[in-house]
């Protein structure tokens, strides 16, 4: 048995409300040989994808803006967060899914996304991998005004920003979100505008 394995996995559901928040005990295999019990609790809210929409003839972004109970209880006064564009993947293929989040949450129709990284982001509570694309758009493929689907309480706005200014709201702390940190940082490592 090589270290860093584990055995006599155990799984107990504790919740079943939204998603599934599960307790695992199992034993884990140290560096030093030893067997050792552990406890875990994992959240299980399903895999999700997200997307940086940019345009390089106007040196822009488009990123969502919309209220986060999480952060709200956490600090966050006003509970509001400007993100990239995402959503749960719900059996699609992160391709089409993110497709399909990009119309209902900013209004544009597009159909060349491009998969940049598979991350997770919260590794110690949270089993959702989240797969991040970047995009082109121009303002022809906007085709609605987005918001979110109907019925489910999104409220979301749409924001267009110079790309400049995205990157500076990173510094500022108005852009807090780990998926757009990574997604603007990626942009302007590998020159997308």
């Amino acid at each position: 048995m090589k270290k860093g394995e584990i055995r006599n996995i155990k799984k107990e559901i504790l919740s079943d409300n939204w998603y599934q928040l599960y307790k695992y005990s199992f034993e884990y295999h140290r560096e030093d040989g030893k067997w050792e019990k552990q406890t875990r609790e994992v959240y299980d809210r399903g895999n999700g994808a997200a997307i940086l929409l940019y345009n390089r003839a106007s040196k822009s972004v488009i990123l969502t803006r919309q209220f986060r109970m999480p952060t709200f209880v956490n600090g966050n006064r006003d509970g509001m967060m400007i993100e990239a564009c995402a959503g749960l993947l719900d059996k699609d293929n992160p391709a089409d899914c993110i497709r399909r989040e990009v119309e209902e949450e900013t209004g544009y129709s597009i159909e060349q996304v491009r998969l940049v990284m598979e991350t997770y982001m919260s590794p110690g509570s949270v089993s959702e991998l989240l797969y991040l694309f970047v995009g082109e758009y121009n303002p022809q493929m906007k085709t609605s005004p987005g918001g979110g689907a109907e019925g489910e309480t999104e409220n979301i706005e749409v924001l267009e920003y110079p790309f400049e200014q995205a990157l500076e709201m990173i510094e500022s702390g108005e852009i807090r979100d780990a998926k757009t940190v990574i997604l603007l940082q990626y942009a302007r490592l590998h020159g997308l505008l």
